[in-house]
C-alpha cells in the first residue's frame, strides 16, 4: 500500500512545486513602483496650500491641531522646483493630532502628463510629518489605476522651512486589475 501511494504524493508535489511559482508571479503581477515629487506651497504670490478652516483652539497651538488645508500641489518627476510637472495633488488634510505634527492625508494625485496621464490615485491616511518615512493607503484610483489598491511612501526632501515650499518625496507601489 505504501508503494501505492509514493506515485500519488509525488505527483502532489510536482504539482504543488509547479504552481508556486505561477502563484508568486501573479502577487508580483501588475505592480507598479515610481516616484513624484510634491510641491506644497504655502506662500508667495502663488500658493497652492491654503488654510481653510481653523478650530479656535487653533491658535497658539504648536502642532496647529484642527486646522484643514486644501490643496493643489504640483507633482513632478524630479526634486528641484520647475521640473517637468507630471500631474497635481488634489485633495486636503487635517492637523489631526494634539501631541505632534500629525496629518490626515486625503488626496487625488491627478496624472496630467508622462506614462500614467489620465489616471489618478485616491490615497488618504496619517502623515506624521517629523518622521523620516510615512506611509499611506492607495484607496482607489481611475484610467489605467481603476480599482487600485497599495501604499505610498512620503519622505521629506526640504522642509520648506526657509522657502516656503515643502518638497516631498513619494514612492507609488500600487497594483491595479
Amino acid at each position: 500500500m505504501a508503494r501505492a501511494a509514493a506515485p500519488a504524493v509525488q505527483f502532489l508535489l510536482l504539482v504543488c512545486v509547479a504552481a508556486a511559482p505561477a502563484a508568486w508571479a501573479a502577487d508580483d503581477n501588475g505592480l507598479t513602483k515610481f516616484k513624484v515629487y510634491f510641491h506644497d506651497v504655502v506662500g508667495g504670490p502663488k500658493p497652492t496650500a491654503i488654510r481653510v478652516a481653523q478650530a479656535p483652539s487653533t491658535n497658539g497651538s504648536s502642532t496647529f491641531f484642527g486646522a484643514v488645508v486644501a490643496i493643489d500641489d504640483p507633482l513632478t518627476s524630479a526634486a528641484a522646483s520647475g521640473s517637468a510637472e507630471v500631474g497635481r495633488a488634489q485633495g486636503s488634510y487635517t492637523f489631526a493630532d494634539q501631541k505632534t505634527f500629525g496629518l490626515l492625508m486625503n488626496m487625488n494625485f491627478v496624472f496630467t502628463a508622462g506614462e500614467h496621464k489620465g489616471s489618478s490615485l485616491a490615497i488618504v491616511g496619517r502623515n506624521e510629518v517629523l518622521s523620516a518615512v510615512r506611509e499611506m493607503s492607495i484607496v482607489g484610483g481611475s484610467g489605467k489605476f481603476r480599482m487600485a489598491k497599495g501604499y505610498v511612501e512620503a519622505r521629506t526632501v526640504d522642509s520648506g522651512s526657509n522657502s516656503g515650499e515643502t518638497i516631498v518625496e513619494y514612492t507609488v507601489f500600487v497594483k491595479a486589475p
